[in-house]
C-alpha cells in the first residue's frame, strides 16, 4: 500500500468516525484552482466544519497534525472562502479541524490504533 493509499483510507476512517459522532458529511476532497484540497467538509449542529486528515503508520516524523503547517492552513482558509461562495452559502459559522489518524499496516492493509479529532485546531 503506497502514501497516497494509505491517505485514501484514513480519510475514509476519519469520514466514518464524523458520522459515528454526530457531523453531516457535505463532501468529500473539494479542489479549486491551484489550492489543493480540502479532505473533508461536514457540519456540527449549525457549525460547517472544514477537516484535514493527517494518517500515519509512524511516529518517526511526529504527531500527525504537526504536518498541518501555516502554508497548508491558509490554503484551507482560502478553500473554504470559495467553497462557501460557489455553494452560495453565505457567511456561516465554521470551524477548521483536523482529524489525526495512526494506524498500522497488517497484512497489506491499514489498520487504525488511535483517531484524534482536534476541533477548531486553527
Amino acid at each position: 500500500m503506497n502514501k497516497r493509499e494509505v491517505g485514501k483510507t484514513g480519510e475514509q476512517i476519519a469520514a466514518d468516525f464524523l458520522a459515528q459522532n454526530g457531523y453531516t458529511i457535505l463532501e468529500r476532497n473539494f479542489r479549486s484552482g491551484r489550492y489543493g484540497e480540502i479532505d473533508i467538509i461536514a457540519e456540527e449542529g449549525s457549525c460547517i466544519c472544514f477537516v484535514e486528515v493527517k494518517t500515519r503508520t509512524s511516529d518517526l516524523f511526529g504527531a500527525p497534525s504537526e504536518a498541518v503547517d501555516r502554508n497548508k492552513r491558509h490554503k484551507i482558509r482560502s478553500l473554504a472562502w470559495i467553497y462557501l461562495k460557489q455553494k452560495r452559502m453565505g457567511e456561516r459559522e465554521m470551524r477548521f479541524d483536523v482529524v489525526e489518524v495512526t494506524a498500522r499496516r497488517v497484512k497489506g492493509k491499514i489498520v487504525p490504533e488511535r483517531i484524534n479529532l482536534i476541533r477548531g485546531a486553527f
